[in-house]
């Protein structure tokens, strides 16, 4: 008999990716999808799909009790904006909360792991079954960055990484070592666009992990629309934690960057 493992999805693609990769591994993929986030065609991919509001912590866990799943994973952010916007915490939510604080991510996730966990519900990396998906170091694209890029990206790396022990981002553009965009509650493709916009030509984008990334949760991603973004602010290079990151579509995405003359490179 398969094991049920349990998916808690958020926005994007990575948790279709998930549900396909556990499948082919023979798993039987119970998720939890948000209301308003996660992609309606995930219910193609999984033996059972359960809809929720963001902040049903209790209805997760009643969920994958029900079901049997005794491992699960988190994969696919939730935008920041829908906390202020479509918030509905259950009683379990609002205690947790109450314990540890609202506002940082990494706290939060770290509690409802515990949480998760404490109810014999194990939270496994987001990256299980999709090792092939992280970046490699250096190179990626036809193009490799100049010397000036790369003193950029490394005067980038380090700006990325202060605002990641902050926990307020991962993205940073900066031109000439002057920072032109921090990440905060926008997302990476609004910062490209607004950092793009004052930098001009020829901008450097850097995303990293956190200093102290968990990997079971919030690792960052990039891919095709990531370049596209970069390609409308007429951006330089793309610059993205090796190990660390993942990256979407690596092959369309390449040939993209590659149209635009956008170096790609893994930090």
């Amino acid at each position: 008999m398969s094991e049920n493992i349990g998916l808690i999805a958020g926005k994007g693609q990575f948790p279709l990716l998930f549900a396909q990769a556990a499948k082919n591994q023979g798993f039987q993929v119970i998720a939890v999808a948000h209301r308003g986030e996660t992609d309606p065609g995930l219910a193609a991919l999984v033996h059972r799909l359960h809809w929720i509001y963001v902040g049903q912590l209790g209805k997760i866990i009643r969920i994958f009790k029900s079901e049997g799943v005794h491992r699960a994973v988190l994969a696919g952010g939730i935008s920041r904006g829908r906390l202020f916007r479509e918030f509905r915490p259950d009683l379990k939510a609002l205690s947790l909360i109450r314990r540890v604080g609202g506002g940082q991510d990494d706290r939060l996730l770290r509690a409802v792991a515990d949480e998760l966990e404490e109810e014999g519900i194990t939270i496994a990396p987001s990256t299980l079954f999709l090792e092939e998906l992280l970046a490699p170091a250096g190179q990626l694209s036809r193009r490799a960055p100049t010397p000036e890029e790369l003193q950029d990206i490394d005067f980038g790396y380090q700006i990325a990484q202060e605002i990641g022990r902050l926990d307020i981002g991962q993205c940073v553009v900066v031109r000439r070592q002057v920072v032109a965009a921090l990440e905060a509650i926008e997302g990476t493709d609004e910062t490209i666009r607004r950092g793009g916009r004052l930098a001009g030509p020829g901008a450097v984008v850097v995303k990293v992990s956190k200093p102290r990334q968990d990997l079971r949760f919030d690792v960052p991603a990039v891919g095709l629309e990531t370049i596209k973004t970069l390609a409308e602010v007429k951006a330089a290079v793309l610059a993205v934690d090796a190990g660390k990151s993942l990256i979407f579509d690596r092959a369309a995405m390449l040939q993209e960057a590659g149209r635009h003359r956008i170096a790609v490179w893994g930090i």
